[in-house]
């Protein structure tokens, strides 16, 4: 079994191929820039593009086993994911192992869940093996979330609980090892709590030092505080949505797939912010 990996150079990618067993069999690194990824003595590295089909199909030649970590935020992202599932396919690709987003669906909140959803039914409908990790929002980001150490947006009361990037990949690492034994499963990955952003920011005070606290904004509030950044309508309505995905619950459920699957606790976020 060949397994091909996208993302290398990000941290989920880059995690998942240190954490997978070597086999003998040539992990196939695809990259859209391969000159930042460092070859090991197992490595093939493929030049691969989202946005660029036929390329991408010749990159996929020979892979069994793909895990495809979703490409970068882009008003076409949806169309770049299509294009790339279908090159797949063409090139023989039998399972995919997808990077998607707890409670994906086509009315869900967050406006980038939508895409997620609308990337399985691509899959899907290419008739192709799959396993969907649904990440909840990436725990490492909640602290990236304060400026001047406040966290703006109109998450009231909502939960979320946030999972470790590094526990994703453990868990993609499980699924690509023995594909067949999570076919047509969709893992729910989250944390071991849920916390609101008031929680959060205190956890944040408490372990960093940084005094760090939670303001619940209006949604008007929200799309006027971000307003100054220039961004395209879609990205300040995703930036938003984050909040408002929290305040309706959707990413508040706490699965126990990361411990499951990997024989270890999800981490948390102060277990992030200790490692620090």
């Amino acid at each position: 079994m060949t397994i091909g990996l996208t993302g290398v150079t990000g941290h989920v990618g880059r995690r998942v191929r240190e954490l997978l067993p070597d086999t003998g069999q040539p992990l196939v690194l695809l990259a859209r820039t391969p000159s930042k990824v460092t070859a090991g003595p197992r490595d093939e590295v493929r030049p691969c593009d989202f946005a660029d089909p036929e390329g991408a199909a010749r990159a996929l030649a020979g892979v069994d086993t793909l895990l495809m970590v979703s490409a970068s935020e882009a008003a076409d992202r949806l169309e770049q994911h299509r294009s790339f599932v279908a090159a797949a396919a063409r090139a023989g690709v039998r399972h995919i192992v997808y990077t998607s987003f707890q409670g994906a669906a086509p009315d869900c909140t967050f406006t980038l869940g939508r895409d997620h959803w609308a990337t399985e039914q691509a899959i899907r409908e290419a008739g192709l093996g799959f396993t969907f990790l649904r990440d909840s929002f990436y725990a490492d980001f909640l602290p990236l979330m304060a400026q001047d150490g406040v966290i703006r947006g109109p998450a009231g009361d909502g939960r979320v609980a946030a999972v470790a990037r590094a526990d994703v990949a453990a868990v993609a690492a499980v699924v690509l090892a023995d594909p067949p034994a999570h076919a047509g499963a969709a893992y729910d990955l989250t944390g071991p709590e849920a916390l609101t952003l008031a929680e959060a920011a205190a956890v944040i005070t408490e372990v960093t030092g940084t005094p760090t606290r939670f303001l619940d904004e209006t949604l008007a509030e929200a799309y006027a505080s971000r307003a100054s950044y220039g961004a395209p309508d879609w990205q300040v309505d995703a930036w938003v949505s984050t909040y408002t995905a929290i305040a309706a619950g959707e990413v508040a459920a706490v699965s126990d797939a990361v411990p499951r699957l990997t024989g270890r606790p999800a981490a948390s976020l102060r277990d992030l912010l200790t490692e620090d």
